[in-house]
């Protein structure tokens, strides 16, 4: 989750090298017509047709690879059994495309369809340090169908069940206890990859449509970690309180943010890197583990976030939540040997990371930080 900025250039250089490369045969069945789709690079069509850049590039008199505009047709090697089109292929793994959404980062796709920010950034030809933006185009090598076939967020679906409409600020774990179902359950019946879900996007809700009744019809797990029953129905309370209250816009937060970590000594980078990968700048995120709004917090650390300034804080609250996470990070910050341990510490919790090492999530999670705080 990124704020939206466009990629760095790649130099024209950096796409099509100058230098004369040798290959027996560029297009051994020989060259079909291919029509250019947003997003396309000559990196990424050279992955997909395997060959290369600089292949496509001669073929098609083009000098600058930037200049690959969508709609226009150009040469590509043609496949064995190629007709008019460059024919799809049936394969355990191809390229697909993938329109960023709002507040995604490359490793947030990566995890999604279960590969590399290194992957995607070079079949896209671009940087794994790029920023990416709302409705940019990044190719992704997934498994199973056929290749040209638009990846999209919502997947597969079933024909039974009901069907519900995304709002700003749902997750899918809210959706899950809101209608009685589990997440695992929604993730199945809508083809989906992960758990990221966007405003606007129809889901189908399988089975019956009877509401829950218990709080063993909750989710109650997240990254192979079971919580208590109280902990799971305090976090459904939390989520049905915030999602009827007015909560500050994704720039107001990065703003609340900003000015919070420069009043209490905290790197405003850091503070926001945190605050975007916990909930996309979201106060209405609730975790299953009752993790609350901006920052992510449980009543146990709001309660020693309480202790550090004095006075009792709401984590319902826009400015405490946020107050308590960066006054939490500053303890941190303080009491950690590096700040890949403070980082590690905020997520896995500090004792736990000198005790027990990083976990393997913990690190994924420590990597994907500093990649954000790089970026603002």
């Amino acid at each position: 989750m990124v704020i939206a900025l466009p990629p760095a250039t790649v130099p024209p250089t950096a796409v099509i090298p100058t230098h004369a490369v040798s290959h027996s045969s560029p297009a051994p069945h020989g060259w079909t017509t291919y029509t250019v789709r947003s997003g396309d690079t000559l990196t990424g069509l050279a992955a997909t047709f395997r060959t290369t850049p600089r292949s496509i590039a001669v073929k098609n008199g083009i000098t600058d690879g930037r200049r690959l505009w969508a709609g226009s047709t150009i040469q590509v090697p043609a496949r064995a059994s190629a007709t008019a089109k460059a024919a799809p292929r049936s394969t355990g793994r191809h390229l697909a495309s993938h329109r960023v959404r709002s507040g995604e980062t490359l490793y947030d796709i990566a995890a999604r369809y279960g590969t590399t920010v290194s992957a995607i950034a070079k079949a896209s030809g671009i940087s794994p340090r790029s920023f990416i933006q709302p409705g940019q185009t990044v190719r992704v090598l997934v498994r199973g169908g056929t290749s040209g076939v638009k990846a999209t967020s919502s997947g597969g679906t079933t024909s039974r069940g009901t069907g519900y409409r995304v709002q700003p600020g749902d997750t899918l774990l809210g959706i899950a206890a809101t209608h009685g179902r589990t997440v695992s359950s929604l993730v199945k019946a809508n083809g989906l990859r992960g758990t990221t879900i966007y405003a606007g996007q129809r889901l189908v809700l399988p089975g019956t449509a009877a509401r829950r009744s218990s709080p063993s019809s909750l989710p109650n797990t997240f990254a192979g970690r079971t919580y208590p029953a109280k902990v799971v129905l305090n976090a459904a309370r939390n989520r049905q309180i915030l999602a009827k209250r007015h909560t500050p816009t994704r720039a107001q937060t990065k703003a609340l943010v900003a000015a919070t970590a420069r009043r209490h000594g905290v790197d405003p980078r850091l503070a926001l890197a945190i605050s975007m990968q916990e909930s996309g700048w979201n106060q209405k995120q609730v975790s299953v583990a009752n993790a609350v709004g901006i920052m992510q917090v449980i009543p146990s650390g709001g309660d020693w976030a309480s202790s550090l300034v004095g006075r009792k804080l709401d984590l319902l609250d826009p400015q405490d939540n946020v107050t308590a996470g960066v006054v939490m990070l500053r303890a941190l910050t303080r009491m950690a040997a590096t700040e890949d341990q403070a980082i590690a510490g905020y997520y896995q919790g500090l004792a736990s990371v000198r005790s027990r090492g990083m976990f393997t999530d913990t690190k994924g999670y420590v990597t994907n930080i500093k990649s954000l705080k790089g970026r603002m």
